[in-house]
Protein backbone atom coordinates (compact mmCIF):
# COMPACT_ATOMS: atom_id res chain seq x y z
CA UNK A 1 0.00 0.00 0.00
CA UNK A 2 1.14 3.60 -1.39
CA UNK A 3 -0.19 6.65 0.54
CA UNK A 4 -0.34 9.22 -1.74
CA UNK A 5 1.31 12.27 0.66
CA UNK A 6 4.43 12.85 2.37
CA UNK A 7 2.84 14.05 5.92
CA UNK A 8 2.09 10.61 8.38
CA UNK A 9 -0.91 10.52 10.40
CA UNK A 10 -1.10 9.84 14.11
CA UNK A 11 -4.13 8.13 15.29
CA UNK A 12 -4.89 7.56 18.62
CA UNK A 13 -6.57 4.44 20.07
CA UNK A 14 -9.76 4.27 22.73
CA UNK A 15 -12.97 2.81 23.37
CA UNK A 16 -13.99 3.26 19.92
CA UNK A 17 -11.06 1.96 18.11
CA UNK A 18 -9.69 -0.89 19.82
CA UNK A 19 -10.78 -4.10 18.11
CA UNK A 20 -8.80 -5.33 15.32
CA UNK A 21 -11.23 -4.90 12.98
CA UNK A 22 -11.47 -1.04 13.55
CA UNK A 23 -8.09 -0.72 13.94
CA UNK A 24 -7.34 -2.08 10.00
CA UNK A 25 -10.06 0.40 8.48
CA UNK A 26 -7.73 3.12 10.22
CA UNK A 27 -4.78 2.18 8.62
CA UNK A 28 -6.67 1.75 5.32
CA UNK A 29 -8.18 4.95 5.33
CA UNK A 30 -4.39 6.47 6.28
CA UNK A 31 -3.40 6.16 9.61
CA UNK A 32 0.38 5.39 9.89
CA UNK A 33 1.40 5.18 13.53
CA UNK A 34 -0.59 4.29 16.51
CA UNK A 35 -0.89 6.27 19.94
CA UNK A 36 -1.65 4.38 23.08
CA UNK A 37 -2.83 6.80 25.54
CA UNK A 38 -1.46 5.13 28.99
CA UNK A 39 -3.48 7.25 31.02
CA UNK A 40 -6.70 5.30 29.87
CA UNK A 41 -4.72 1.67 29.24
CA UNK A 42 -3.74 -1.09 31.48
CA UNK A 43 -0.85 -3.31 31.12
CA UNK A 44 -2.97 -5.62 30.06
CA UNK A 45 -5.12 -3.62 27.51
CA UNK A 46 -1.42 -2.62 26.27
CA UNK A 47 -0.52 -5.51 25.59
CA UNK A 48 -3.66 -6.74 23.48
CA UNK A 49 -3.52 -3.35 21.41
CA UNK A 50 -0.14 -4.41 20.78
CA UNK A 51 -1.09 -7.75 19.34
CA UNK A 52 -4.15 -6.60 17.18
CA UNK A 53 -2.02 -3.47 15.77
CA UNK A 54 0.78 -6.05 14.42
CA UNK A 55 -2.24 -8.54 13.87
CA UNK A 56 -2.92 -5.59 10.80
CA UNK A 57 0.65 -4.89 10.42
CA UNK A 58 1.11 -8.59 9.17
CA UNK A 59 -2.59 -8.03 7.29
CA UNK A 60 -1.29 -5.24 5.20
CA UNK A 61 1.95 -6.32 4.67
CA UNK A 62 3.76 -2.80 5.64
CA UNK A 63 5.44 -1.63 8.91
CA UNK A 64 2.93 -0.20 11.64
CA UNK A 65 4.46 2.46 14.30
CA UNK A 66 2.94 2.59 17.45
CA UNK A 67 3.86 5.22 20.19
CA UNK A 68 2.99 4.81 24.29
CA UNK A 69 2.09 7.73 25.41
CA UNK A 70 3.19 8.25 29.32
CA UNK A 71 0.43 9.54 31.58
CA UNK A 72 3.36 11.82 33.36
CA UNK A 73 2.46 13.87 36.85
CA UNK A 74 -0.91 14.77 37.25
CA UNK A 75 -1.67 17.54 39.27
CA UNK A 76 -5.30 17.73 41.37
CA UNK A 77 -6.53 19.47 43.75
CA UNK A 78 -8.04 17.53 46.96
CA UNK A 79 -12.60 17.41 47.52
CA UNK A 80 -14.93 19.85 48.85
CA UNK A 81 -17.24 18.91 51.93
CA UNK A 82 -20.04 19.94 49.33
CA UNK A 83 -18.62 18.12 46.53
CA UNK A 84 -17.29 21.69 44.67
CA UNK A 85 -17.61 25.87 45.80
CA UNK A 86 -18.10 28.62 43.53
CA UNK A 87 -15.12 30.91 43.89
CA UNK A 88 -15.73 34.50 43.20
CA UNK A 89 -13.02 37.19 41.35
CA UNK A 90 -11.22 39.21 44.01
CA UNK A 91 -11.80 36.91 47.18
CA UNK A 92 -8.96 34.86 49.19
CA UNK A 93 -8.46 31.03 48.84
CA UNK A 94 -5.93 28.97 50.33
CA UNK A 95 -4.27 25.78 48.92
CA UNK A 96 -2.61 23.64 51.81
CA UNK A 97 -1.40 20.26 52.80
CA UNK A 98 -4.17 19.88 55.17
CA UNK A 99 -5.86 16.49 53.93
CA UNK A 100 -9.27 18.02 55.32
CA UNK A 101 -12.32 18.72 52.73
CA UNK A 102 -12.27 22.17 51.52
CA UNK A 103 -14.60 25.31 51.90
CA UNK A 104 -14.78 28.29 49.96
CA UNK A 105 -11.77 29.23 51.53
CA UNK A 106 -9.31 26.92 51.38
CA UNK A 107 -8.38 23.11 50.09
CA UNK A 108 -5.97 20.42 50.14
CA UNK A 109 -3.12 20.46 47.41
CA UNK A 110 -1.66 16.64 48.05
CA UNK A 111 1.44 18.26 46.28
CA UNK A 112 3.88 19.03 48.55
CA UNK A 113 6.50 19.79 45.96
CA UNK A 114 3.76 22.59 44.17
CA UNK A 115 3.32 24.47 47.91
CA UNK A 116 7.22 24.67 48.50
CA UNK A 117 8.33 26.01 44.78
CA UNK A 118 5.36 28.29 44.76
CA UNK A 119 6.41 32.17 45.27
CA UNK A 120 4.32 35.37 45.29
CA UNK A 121 3.35 36.31 42.33
CA UNK A 122 3.01 32.85 40.51
CA UNK A 123 -0.13 31.92 39.03
CA UNK A 124 -2.06 28.52 39.41
CA UNK A 125 -4.64 27.74 36.89
CA UNK A 126 -7.41 25.30 37.90
CA UNK A 127 -9.81 22.73 35.81
CA UNK A 128 -7.55 23.37 32.33
CA UNK A 129 -7.10 27.29 32.60
CA UNK A 130 -10.75 27.71 34.05
CA UNK A 131 -9.86 29.18 37.01
CA UNK A 132 -7.05 31.36 37.94
CA UNK A 133 -5.15 32.31 40.87
CA UNK A 134 -2.12 34.02 42.13
CA UNK A 135 -0.49 33.69 45.20
CA UNK A 136 0.08 36.62 47.79
CA UNK A 137 2.14 34.37 50.28
CA UNK A 138 3.57 31.19 50.48
CA UNK A 139 5.03 28.60 52.14
CA UNK A 140 6.24 25.30 52.32
CA UNK A 141 2.85 24.36 53.80
CA UNK A 142 0.35 26.83 52.63
CA UNK A 143 -0.13 29.49 49.44
CA UNK A 144 -2.39 32.63 50.62
CA UNK A 145 -4.11 33.31 46.95
CA UNK A 146 -6.59 36.01 45.17
CA UNK A 147 -9.00 34.53 43.03
CA UNK A 148 -8.20 36.50 39.82
CA UNK A 149 -10.90 34.62 37.76
CA UNK A 150 -13.54 32.91 39.48
CA UNK A 151 -15.50 29.90 38.93
CA UNK A 152 -16.82 26.63 40.11
CA UNK A 153 -14.53 24.50 41.26
CA UNK A 154 -15.31 20.73 41.90
CA UNK A 155 -13.03 17.82 43.45
CA UNK A 156 -10.01 16.54 41.49
CA UNK A 157 -9.41 19.58 39.39
CA UNK A 158 -6.33 19.84 37.46
CA UNK A 159 -3.56 22.63 38.59
CA UNK A 160 -1.31 23.91 36.02
CA UNK A 161 1.54 26.67 37.45
CA UNK A 162 2.98 27.92 34.59
CA UNK A 163 5.40 30.23 36.14
CA UNK A 164 6.89 27.61 38.79
CA UNK A 165 9.48 24.94 38.40
CA UNK A 166 8.67 21.93 40.13
CA UNK A 167 11.70 20.25 41.35
CA UNK A 168 10.46 16.38 40.18
CA UNK A 169 10.78 14.66 37.28
CA UNK A 170 8.55 13.95 34.74
CA UNK A 171 8.81 10.12 35.44
CA UNK A 172 6.20 9.17 37.95
CA UNK A 173 6.01 5.90 39.50
CA UNK A 174 2.89 4.60 37.14
CA UNK A 175 5.13 5.88 34.38
CA UNK A 176 8.28 3.91 35.38
CA UNK A 177 6.19 0.44 35.17
CA UNK A 178 4.21 1.91 31.82
CA UNK A 179 7.30 2.59 30.48
CA UNK A 180 9.02 -0.90 31.23
CA UNK A 181 5.27 -2.50 30.05
CA UNK A 182 5.66 -0.98 27.14
CA UNK A 183 8.94 -1.77 26.41
CA UNK A 184 8.59 -5.23 26.97
CA UNK A 185 5.62 -4.88 24.18
CA UNK A 186 8.08 -3.93 22.03
CA UNK A 187 6.28 -0.43 20.82
CA UNK A 188 8.36 1.90 18.54
CA UNK A 189 8.23 5.04 20.18
CA UNK A 190 7.75 6.61 23.64
CA UNK A 191 6.10 9.86 24.25
CA UNK A 192 7.13 11.77 27.53
CA UNK A 193 4.38 14.20 29.12
CA UNK A 194 4.60 17.53 30.92
CA UNK A 195 9.02 17.99 30.36
CA UNK A 196 10.56 20.96 32.23
CA UNK A 197 14.23 20.32 31.55
CA UNK A 198 16.60 18.18 29.47
CA UNK A 199 16.98 16.16 32.87
CA UNK A 200 13.07 14.66 32.29
CA UNK A 201 14.82 13.12 29.37
CA UNK A 202 17.87 12.09 30.07
CA UNK A 203 16.45 9.78 32.99
CA UNK A 204 13.78 7.84 30.08
CA UNK A 205 17.04 7.06 27.61
CA UNK A 206 18.58 5.63 30.23
CA UNK A 207 15.48 3.14 30.63
CA UNK A 208 14.57 2.56 26.66
CA UNK A 209 18.63 2.57 26.12
CA UNK A 210 17.72 2.54 22.54
CA UNK A 211 15.01 0.24 22.72
CA UNK A 212 12.48 2.80 21.52
CA UNK A 213 12.53 6.21 20.32
CA UNK A 214 11.82 9.52 22.68
CA UNK A 215 9.32 12.08 21.95
CA UNK A 216 9.25 14.99 24.30
CA UNK A 217 5.62 16.60 24.55
CA UNK A 218 6.82 20.07 24.41
CA UNK A 219 3.51 21.66 26.57
CA UNK A 220 4.88 23.92 29.33
CA UNK A 221 6.77 27.43 29.07
CA UNK A 222 9.72 25.60 31.31
CA UNK A 223 10.22 23.53 27.86
CA UNK A 224 9.98 26.55 25.64
CA UNK A 225 12.97 28.23 27.79
CA UNK A 226 15.26 25.24 27.01
CA UNK A 227 13.85 24.05 23.38
CA UNK A 228 17.41 23.63 22.35
CA UNK A 229 18.40 21.13 25.05
CA UNK A 230 15.56 19.07 24.81
CA UNK A 231 15.62 18.88 21.06
CA UNK A 232 19.52 17.26 21.53
CA UNK A 233 18.17 14.64 24.10
CA UNK A 234 15.19 13.49 21.94
CA UNK A 235 14.37 11.51 19.10
CA UNK A 236 11.54 13.27 18.46
CA UNK A 237 9.06 16.68 19.09
CA UNK A 238 5.18 16.53 19.70
CA UNK A 239 3.74 20.17 19.60
CA UNK A 240 0.71 19.41 22.59
CA UNK A 241 -1.54 22.41 22.25
CA UNK A 242 -3.77 21.59 24.73
CA UNK A 243 -1.85 21.65 27.75
CA UNK A 244 0.54 24.03 25.77
CA UNK A 245 -2.65 26.80 25.79
CA UNK A 246 -3.72 26.05 29.53
CA UNK A 247 -0.05 27.12 30.62
CA UNK A 248 0.25 30.25 28.29
CA UNK A 249 -1.67 33.08 26.65
CA UNK A 250 -3.69 31.00 23.62
CA UNK A 251 -2.59 33.88 21.15
CA UNK A 252 1.00 32.39 21.79
CA UNK A 253 0.51 29.20 20.36
CA UNK A 254 0.43 29.24 16.66
CA UNK A 255 3.87 31.23 16.95
CA UNK A 256 4.89 28.60 19.10
CA UNK A 257 4.01 25.71 16.89
CA UNK A 258 5.93 27.07 14.19
CA UNK A 259 8.90 27.42 16.08
CA UNK A 260 9.19 24.13 17.60
CA UNK A 261 8.38 22.51 13.97
CA UNK A 262 10.91 24.52 12.14
CA UNK A 263 13.56 23.61 15.18
CA UNK A 264 12.62 19.63 14.79
CA UNK A 265 12.84 20.11 11.08
CA UNK A 266 16.25 21.78 11.51
CA UNK A 267 17.33 19.24 13.81
CA UNK A 268 16.14 16.24 10.76
CA UNK A 269 14.17 15.36 14.77
CA UNK A 270 10.28 14.36 13.32
CA UNK A 271 7.67 16.60 15.38
CA UNK A 272 4.20 16.04 15.63
CA UNK A 273 1.67 18.55 15.78
CA UNK A 274 -1.42 17.27 18.08
CA UNK A 275 -4.49 17.86 19.99
CA UNK A 276 -8.07 19.49 18.48
CA UNK A 277 -6.75 18.96 15.20
CA UNK A 278 -10.42 17.89 13.66
CA UNK A 279 -12.20 18.14 17.14
CA UNK A 280 -15.56 18.82 15.96
CA UNK A 281 -15.65 15.44 14.40
CA UNK A 282 -16.00 13.71 18.07
CA UNK A 283 -19.40 14.45 16.98
CA UNK A 284 -19.99 15.03 13.73
CA UNK A 285 -19.44 13.49 10.49
CA UNK A 286 -17.55 16.83 8.99
CA UNK A 287 -15.08 19.56 10.15
CA UNK A 288 -14.89 23.04 10.92
CA UNK A 289 -13.74 25.16 8.45
CA UNK A 290 -11.50 26.68 10.77
CA UNK A 291 -9.95 22.59 11.44
CA UNK A 292 -9.77 21.98 8.14
CA UNK A 293 -7.19 25.52 7.99
CA UNK A 294 -5.51 24.03 10.98
CA UNK A 295 -4.42 20.88 9.43
CA UNK A 296 -3.79 22.48 6.67
CA UNK A 297 -0.77 25.11 8.13
CA UNK A 298 1.09 22.13 9.69
CA UNK A 299 1.29 20.14 6.60
CA UNK A 300 2.02 23.38 4.75
CA UNK A 301 4.50 23.89 7.42
CA UNK A 302 6.35 20.75 6.66
CA UNK A 303 5.38 18.45 10.24
CA UNK A 304 6.33 15.03 10.20
CA UNK A 305 2.73 13.76 11.11
CA UNK A 306 -0.50 15.09 12.42
CA UNK A 307 -2.32 13.26 15.08
CA UNK A 308 -6.26 12.56 16.10
CA UNK A 309 -6.47 12.26 19.79
CA UNK A 310 -10.49 11.62 20.96
CA UNK A 311 -11.48 12.21 17.51
CA UNK A 312 -10.48 8.81 16.71
CA UNK A 313 -10.29 7.62 20.12
CA UNK A 314 -13.43 7.98 21.35
CA UNK A 315 -15.57 9.99 18.74
CA UNK A 316 -18.69 8.21 17.23
CA UNK A 317 -16.47 8.88 13.28
CA UNK A 318 -13.17 7.83 14.02
CA UNK A 319 -12.65 6.14 10.59
CA UNK A 320 -14.14 9.25 8.75
CA UNK A 321 -11.68 11.71 11.03
CA UNK A 322 -8.80 9.54 9.26
CA UNK A 323 -10.17 9.53 5.94
CA UNK A 324 -10.52 13.52 6.16
CA UNK A 325 -7.65 14.62 7.21
CA UNK A 326 -5.84 12.30 4.43
CA UNK A 327 -7.68 14.08 2.08
CA UNK A 328 -6.51 17.92 3.62
CA UNK A 329 -3.00 16.78 3.32
CA UNK A 330 -3.28 15.26 0.04
CA UNK A 331 -5.13 18.47 -1.36
CA UNK A 332 -2.39 20.58 -0.12
CA UNK A 333 0.40 18.72 -0.81
CA UNK A 334 -0.98 19.13 -4.13
CA UNK A 335 -0.83 23.21 -4.02
CA UNK A 336 1.25 25.07 -6.26
CA UNK A 337 2.83 26.88 -3.07
CA UNK A 338 3.46 23.63 -1.01
CA UNK A 339 6.59 23.34 -2.83
CA UNK A 340 7.87 27.16 -2.44
CA UNK A 341 6.93 26.47 1.25
CA UNK A 342 8.47 23.56 1.97
CA UNK A 343 11.71 24.58 0.12
CA UNK A 344 12.10 28.08 1.67
CA UNK A 345 12.23 26.56 4.95
CA UNK A 346 15.06 23.54 3.90
CA UNK A 347 17.68 23.64 6.37
CA UNK A 348 21.24 23.40 5.01
CA UNK A 349 23.43 20.10 5.79
CA UNK A 350 25.67 19.63 8.13
CA UNK A 351 29.09 18.99 7.71
CA UNK A 352 29.24 15.37 7.37
CA UNK A 353 29.79 12.99 4.64
CA UNK A 354 26.40 11.40 5.11
CA UNK A 355 24.46 14.65 5.55
CA UNK A 356 26.31 16.32 2.26
CA UNK A 357 25.27 12.77 0.66
CA UNK A 358 21.53 12.87 1.43
CA UNK A 359 21.30 16.77 0.28
CA UNK A 360 23.38 15.39 -2.97
CA UNK A 361 20.51 12.71 -3.85
CA UNK A 362 17.79 15.38 -3.21
CA UNK A 363 18.97 17.61 -5.73
CA UNK A 364 20.08 15.07 -8.33
CA UNK A 365 16.80 13.39 -8.18
CA UNK A 366 14.79 16.65 -8.53
CA UNK A 367 17.31 17.75 -11.60
CA UNK A 368 16.62 14.79 -13.17
CA UNK A 369 13.15 13.91 -12.37
CA UNK A 370 14.10 10.68 -10.65
CA UNK A 371 11.74 8.17 -10.05
CA UNK A 372 12.40 8.05 -6.55
CA UNK A 373 15.61 8.23 -3.51
CA UNK A 374 16.12 4.90 -2.26
CA UNK A 375 18.04 4.68 1.13
CA UNK A 376 19.57 1.58 2.72
CA UNK A 377 19.30 2.56 6.20
CA UNK A 378 20.07 0.24 9.37
CA UNK A 379 19.72 2.67 12.34
CA UNK A 380 17.25 4.75 10.42
CA UNK A 381 19.49 7.64 10.50
CA UNK A 382 20.08 8.04 7.29
CA UNK A 383 16.33 7.46 6.31
CA UNK A 384 15.78 10.40 8.85
CA UNK A 385 18.73 12.60 6.97
CA UNK A 386 16.29 11.72 3.33
CA UNK A 387 13.18 13.11 5.25
CA UNK A 388 14.65 15.78 6.46
CA UNK A 389 15.74 17.38 2.52
CA UNK A 390 12.02 17.41 1.82
CA UNK A 391 12.92 16.28 -1.55
CA UNK A 392 9.84 16.61 -3.76
CA UNK A 393 10.20 12.94 -4.96
CA UNK A 394 9.69 10.01 -3.22
CA UNK A 395 11.46 8.31 -0.35
CA UNK A 396 11.53 4.72 -0.35
CA UNK A 397 13.61 3.86 3.22
CA UNK A 398 14.88 0.10 2.76
CA UNK A 399 15.93 -1.37 6.38
CA UNK A 400 17.00 -5.01 7.33
CA UNK A 401 15.61 -4.34 10.81
CA UNK A 402 11.93 -4.38 11.29
CA UNK A 403 12.05 -2.15 14.45
CA UNK A 404 13.84 0.60 12.71
CA UNK A 405 11.18 0.32 9.66
CA UNK A 406 8.41 1.01 12.33
CA UNK A 407 10.29 3.40 13.97
CA UNK A 408 10.65 5.64 10.57
CA UNK A 409 6.76 5.28 9.96
CA UNK A 410 6.80 8.85 11.69
CA UNK A 411 8.76 10.20 9.11
CA UNK A 412 7.99 12.79 6.50
CA UNK A 413 7.70 10.96 3.09
CA UNK A 414 9.14 7.89 4.06
CA UNK A 415 8.06 4.61 2.20
CA UNK A 416 9.31 2.22 4.71
CA UNK A 417 10.55 -1.41 2.91
CA UNK A 418 11.96 -3.91 5.22
CA UNK A 419 14.49 -6.16 3.36
CA UNK A 420 17.86 -7.76 3.93
CA UNK A 421 21.11 -5.68 3.67
CA UNK A 422 22.52 -5.60 0.12
CA UNK A 423 25.42 -8.10 -0.12
CA UNK A 424 27.51 -6.26 -3.00
CA UNK A 425 26.87 -3.36 -5.07
CA UNK A 426 24.92 -5.17 -7.86
CA UNK A 427 22.81 -6.22 -5.00
CA UNK A 428 22.05 -3.03 -3.99
CA UNK A 429 21.11 -1.94 -7.30
CA UNK A 430 19.24 -4.66 -8.09
CA UNK A 431 17.29 -4.84 -4.96
CA UNK A 432 16.59 -1.05 -5.15
CA UNK A 433 14.87 -0.99 -8.62
CA UNK A 434 13.05 -4.17 -7.66
CA UNK A 435 11.57 -2.90 -4.46
CA UNK A 436 10.99 0.75 -6.31
CA UNK A 437 9.28 -1.47 -9.33
CA UNK A 438 6.65 -3.51 -7.22
CA UNK A 439 6.10 -0.55 -4.63
CA UNK A 440 4.92 1.22 -7.66
CA UNK A 441 7.44 4.23 -7.53
CA UNK A 442 9.27 3.65 -10.50
CA UNK A 443 8.21 2.06 -13.86
CA UNK A 444 10.67 0.24 -16.55
CA UNK A 445 12.79 2.93 -18.18
CA UNK A 446 12.65 5.62 -14.91
CA UNK A 447 15.77 5.86 -12.84
CA UNK A 448 16.22 6.01 -9.35
CA UNK A 449 19.07 7.01 -7.09
CA UNK A 450 20.14 5.44 -4.24
CA UNK A 451 22.41 6.03 -1.34
CA UNK A 452 23.76 3.29 1.27
CA UNK A 453 26.83 2.58 3.19
CA UNK A 454 29.92 0.55 2.30
CA UNK A 455 31.14 -1.71 3.68
CA UNK A 456 27.35 -2.96 3.60
CA UNK A 457 26.00 -4.44 6.75
CA UNK A 458 27.51 -1.28 8.43
CA UNK A 459 25.17 1.39 10.51
CA UNK A 460 26.10 5.13 10.23
CA UNK A 461 28.29 4.64 7.20
CA UNK A 462 26.19 6.36 4.62
CA UNK A 463 28.97 7.13 1.88
CA UNK A 464 27.88 5.81 -1.52
CA UNK A 465 25.29 7.40 -4.22
CA UNK A 466 24.58 5.48 -7.71
CA UNK A 467 22.31 6.07 -10.45
CA UNK A 468 20.30 3.57 -11.93
CA UNK A 469 17.67 2.30 -14.74
CA UNK A 470 14.85 0.37 -13.93
CA UNK A 471 15.07 -2.42 -16.37
CA UNK A 472 11.94 -3.88 -17.83
CA UNK A 473 11.86 -6.95 -15.26
CA UNK A 474 12.24 -4.38 -12.75
CA UNK A 475 15.80 -5.32 -11.88
CA UNK A 476 18.17 -2.87 -12.10
CA UNK A 477 20.73 -1.37 -14.61
CA UNK A 478 23.47 1.08 -14.68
Amino acid sequence: MRRNRRVKILATLGPSSSDQETIEKLYRAGADVFRINMSHTDHALLNTLVGRIRAVEESVGRPIGILADLQGPKLRVGTFADGSVMLENGAPFILDADAAPGTIDRVHLPHREILEALQPGHRLLLDDGKIRLVVQQASATRANCIVEVGGKLSNRKGVSVPDTEIPVGALTPKDRKDLEAALDAKVDWIALSFIQRPDDLAEVRKITRGRAGVLAKIEKPQAIDRLPEILELSDALMVARGDLGVEMPLERVPGLQKQITRAARRAGKPVVVATQMLESMISAPVPTRAEVSDVATAVFEGADAVMLSAESAAGEFPVEAVETMDRIAQEVERDPNYRAIIHAQRAEPEATGADAISAAARQIAETLSLAAVVCYTSSGATGLRASRERPSVPVIALSPVVGTARRLSLAWGLHCVVSEDAHDEEDMVDRACRISYSEHFAKPGQRIIITAGVPFGTPGSTNMLRIAFVGSDGRGGI
